[in-house]
């Protein structure tokens, strides 16, 4: 689903300190250090990477999201004791791991749109590449930039069990896509007056999910057959209806 690999970004000890941030705002990584005791920070910085490290491993082997917390915990190093210090479950460990696959998705095509000078390529640049970086990789490949994709089942049951959660964690690409949609706007490429946040919703659902749709579409999910971002640019930017009459 979104591109993940190697380690975790490193969260400070002062991000985590308490009463410096609101529950709300911290990020389930975060979260699961925060649980630590104020002396042992730095020791559960390490311990809570070394759990999501050993659960991107599992996951970019094959194994999906099939592991088990077990399995994680065998590949850490570490106890199953420890693993239930920082984490609820294998709910919240997946939600870290699902969290940080959208952050640095968004890293990534933040610096692929800044690439364009024109607002209208900008806004193109943001659909091709994330479909690009949301369709399956051939088997035993990895897909953009040599990065495994995520996995669409988490985020599909995350968006219809846990919307509140989903919306957290979806924010950062969200955010991203209504800045180059505003810019967009403003340079008269796409027209005023629309509501945002039914197109934001509409164009990131039929990105991510564009595997269903070819499926049910009867179209190949191979990436190298055919153009089918630059097919899904053209049905967002031109819709389906006719040219209006002059």
């Amino acid at each position: 689903m979104f591109p993940i690999s190697g380690s975790l970004s490193p969260v400070t000890e002062q991000e985590v300190a308490a009463g410096e941030m609101e529950s709300e705002s911290l990020s389930w990584r975060e979260l699961a250090v925060a649980r630590s005791l104020d002396s042992a920070r730095l020791r559960a910085e390490t311990r809570v990477q070394r759990f999501l490290d050993a659960a991107i491993e599992l996951f970019n082997s094959g194994s999906g999201k099939d592991f088990t917390v077990q399995e994680v915990v065998d590949r850490s190093g570490q106890s199953l004791r420890s693993f239930y210090q920082y984490f609820g479950g294998k709910h919240e460990l997946l939600l870290a791991l699902f969290e940080e696959s959208v952050r640095t998705t968004t890293e990534y095509l933040r610096e692929r749109v800044a690439a364009q000078d024109d607002a209208l390529e900008r806004l193109h640049c943001f659909v091709v590449e994330y479909y690009r970086l949301c369709r399956p990789a051939e088997d035993g490949q990895t897909g953009v930039s040599g990065r495994a994709p995520f996995m669409a089942e988490f985020a599909q049951q995350l968006l219809t069990e846990h919307p509140k959660e989903a919306a957290r964690v979806f924010s950062p690409l969200v955010a991203l896509f209504e800045e180059v949609l505003d810019q967009a706007v403003e340079s008269g490429a796409v027209r005023a007056g629309q509501s945002h946040g039914p197109i934001v919703g509409v164009v990131l659902e039929a990105i991510m999910f564009n595997t269903f749709s070819s499926t049910i579409g009867g179209m190949s999910v191979h990436p190298h057959e055919g153009n089918s971002a630059e097919d899904l640019w053209e049905l967002i930017f031109h819709g389906i209806g006719s040219v209006p009459p002059t």
